[in-house]
């Protein structure tokens, strides 16, 4: 699986500007006035990995095949959403079928582009939105927790730790405070997941700055990095108007030299990336053989039998084992038969928890 995120932010923060260049596409429209993306515009980005290569060479692979990362460009939201303001009920449905929230915060000056606040604030435009979902999560748990306490009522011990939980959050809510900051016991995160709350999804910010500012950021991208650092989120400081750049020249000797006379040694597709397969705890790991090399995201944590499911739902169903070798050593003994012949293949079974990098060849039978 790659994992899928939501673009969001108030209108004219340049949202679709980097949709556009972060997929490399002209999908999402982008111009200087509110709403002007009303549907949400989806895309599929090719993550990218250097380890890839250096894999492909050593397996004589045939190609190669990077995971991906899907970007939903969604309407911009504005104060009152939760109650259907400008595209709001459209706006909360499609943020619950993300699984990452990515706020583009505006975090340069422009007479020339309207700020539907009429003035620069990062933080206060995150409060906004922030307060929107928690209002939009708050109208829904009240409604909810009236149906559970008629279920718990009649011995439904589920809907019962279900209202508990509901309880808990409503709480958190009514003082301010996203639902992702409950502190939950691992039976309790189920149930938390069955909610859908918009609050609960981890967020990552973008502080989307003009091009002087994208090395070393601002005293606006200073500001949004404490904010983060207080929630526990993160935050990625990029230049929308140099990714657009970038995404336009095709070929990858340009991209370079462009990038490094901004003085930036990579596009900040790469940094959004990283930071948000931190904050989601993903991990890569790779098959490589004469057909392909390919690269697989998978949750921190997933066993053997789980990650050859991302393959095929057979080989998790006749799941035998996993030879498996870490990166690290299958580049430096030259692949896999050295890495077998140097002792540094294992052979894992079901109960084996896969790392970071691991190359693996499953072994099933159906």
């Amino acid at each position: 699986m790659g994992f899928n995120c939501g673009i969001v932010g108030l209108p004219n923060v340049g949202k679709s500007t980097l949709f556009n260049a972060l997929t490399a596409t002209a999908a999402a429209d982008a111009a200087n006035y509110p709403f002007c993306t009303i549907e949400p515009n989806t895309g599929q980005v090719m993550v990218p990995d250097p380890r890839l290569e250096k894999l492909a060479e050593l397996a004589h692979s045939a190609r190669i095949v990077p995971t991906q990362l899907e970007f939903v460009d969604i309407a911009g939201l504005v104060a009152g959403a939760s109650r259907g303001e400008g595209l709001g009920n459209q706006f909360l449905g499609h943020i619950r079928e993300v699984d990452a929230i990515v706020h583009v915060l505006r975090c340069f000056e422009d007479g020339d582009i309207t700020h539907v606040a009429g003035k620069i604030d990062p933080v206060a435009d995150a409060q906004v939105v922030e307060t929107e979902l928690m209002l939009a999560d708050l109208e829904g748990l009240e409604r909810r927790a009236e149906a559970l306490t008629k279920r718990a009522r009649g011995a439904d011990k589920e809907a019962a730790a279900t209202l508990t939980l509901a309880g808990r959050a409503i709480a958190a809510l009514r003082d301010g405070t996203p639902a992702r900051a409950l502190e939950l016991r691992p039976e309790e995160k189920p149930l938390f997941r069955a909610l859908q709350l918009l609050t609960a999804k981890p967020v990552l910010y973008v502080c989307n700055v003009d091009e002087g500012a994208a090395k070393s950021g601002n005293a606006l991208t200073e500001a949004v990095a404490a904010m983060a650092a207080a929630q526990g989120a993160g935050v990625v400081i990029i230049s929308a108007a140099i990714e657009a750049e970038v995404a336009a020249l095709g070929d990858a000797k340009e991209r370079a030299a462009f990038l490094a006379e901004m003085g930036l040694e990579e596009p900040g597709l790469e940094r959004l990336v990283r930071e948000g397969y931190r904050l989601l705890g993903l991990i890569t790991f790779f098959t490589a053989m004469a057909k392909e090399t390919r690269a697989w995201t998978i949750p921190a944590g997933t066993r053997a039998p789980q990650a050859a499911g991302c393959i095929h739902t057979d080989f998790e169903r006749g799941f035998i084992a996993a030879d498996t070798i870490g990166f690290d050593d299958y580049v430096a003994l030259g692949g896999q038969q050295a890495a077998k012949a140097a002792g540094k293949m294992r052979t894992e079974g079901k109960d084996y928890v896969l790392a970071e990098a691991d190359v693996i060849e499953f072994k099933f039978n159906v």
